[in-house]
């Protein structure tokens, strides 16, 4: 038996740790995040999560990889204010190419606009869920960040709205007027989520 945590061996038997759940439960109540795993060199089936949880750690070699979810959620934050910069930059060009009355091109420029707000308030749900973070508590302004969300939310349909009824002067104008304020509140629900990891 042959237990490896971030490079290191772990002592898994003076632990008592019989099993690779009993290791990942171990790991993570010394509050570690497990990213990777492999048992005999080979990622395990993650559909059959409860038989490897059940695996014995004998006769096998397991090679585990963690992160600290404080860092984690830090660094994905960082990747969606990425994310947010690029699609500010694309609703632009599509307000412009709105303007233009060039349709085609703008719908492929908030086509990924779309998907990222789409995957930045994934992120920012998952990590709260990640850290264990209550939204109703953090507050911008006088507002719980939730109700940011919904509003958020909202806006996205109205845009989906505006392009199924293919109503390009709407559109327009909400790129140009509305989304300024939610680019700046997508701004501010990171910042409240990195004072609230931090």
């Amino acid at each position: 038996m042959a237990v490896t945590v971030d490079h290191a061996p772990l002592k898994a038997e003076e632990l008592g740790l019989r099993t690779v759940g009993q290791v990942l439960s171990h790991l993570q109540r010394a509050n570690r995040l497990v990213v990777h795993v492999l048992i005999d060199g080979q990622e395990p089936d993650l559909h059959q999560l409860g038989a490897v949880r059940k695996s014995p750690l004998s006769d096998h070699t397991v090679f585990i990889e963690t992160a600290e979810p404080k860092e984690m959620a830090l660094d994905i934050l960082g990747q969606v204010e990425t994310q947010l910069g690029e699609a500010d930059r694309l609703k632009a060009e599509a307000a412009d190419l709105l303007q233009k009355n060039q349709n085609v091109k703008a719908m492929e420029k908030l086509s990924g606009c779309f998907t990222t707000w789409h995957n930045a308030q994934q992120s920012l749900l998952g990590t709260a869920r990640l850290l264990k973070i209550d939204l109703e508590e953090i507050r911008i302004g006088q507002r719980p960040l939730t109700d940011l969300l919904l509003e958020m939310t909202e806006q996205l349909k109205q845009i989906k709205s505006a392009l199924e009824n293919r109503d390009f002067v709407t559109l327009g104008d909400l790129l140009i007027y509305e989304t300024t304020q939610t680019s700046r509140q997508w701004q501010d629900v990171v910042a409240a989520l990195r004072r609230a990891i931090g």
